[in-house]
């Protein structure tokens, strides 16, 4: 509980864009090899790619950090493709319930952390 509690803004944000591919991907989920194969692929490449973008050489970046750099081109390609011919417009349904049921869960974790931060204040 103490992790979520000493949440930054940004990590809060990277948690909601979880929920909301989470959320989306259960809901068009796709069973085919090709399609998550596919995205591991462009995983593996991009980030690579990131790894050595952000290389200083003054250490390595924590296991969290380099995780991120290749689960999010992963989310970016299987989203891509769940929702490919659903008529989505940029990462919204054309159904309004489905965003806000998405919007929905973010906002209840959102919710969860400003509950944990007030938690660890008293």
């Amino acid at each position: 509980m103490r992790y979520f509690a000493n949440l930054t803004a940004g990590r809060i944000i990277l948690w909601c864009y979880l929920i909301w591919y989470l959320f989306f991907t259960a809901r068009y989920f796709d069973p085919s090899r090709a399609l998550w194969l596919t995205s591991l692929g462009l995983s593996g490449i991009i980030g690579i790619a990131l790894l050595i973008s952000t290389w200083t050489g003054k250490g390595a970046l924590g296991g969290w950090q380099t995780f991120r750099l290749f689960l999010m081109p992963f989310c970016v390609s299987s989203f891509s493709a769940l929702v490919k011919g659903r008529g989505f417009t940029l990462v919204f349904s054309p159904s309004v319930r489905e965003n806000l049921i998405a919007l929905g869960c973010c906002a209840a974790f959102c919710a969860f952390v400003a509950g944990m931060k007030l938690g660890r204040r008293s």
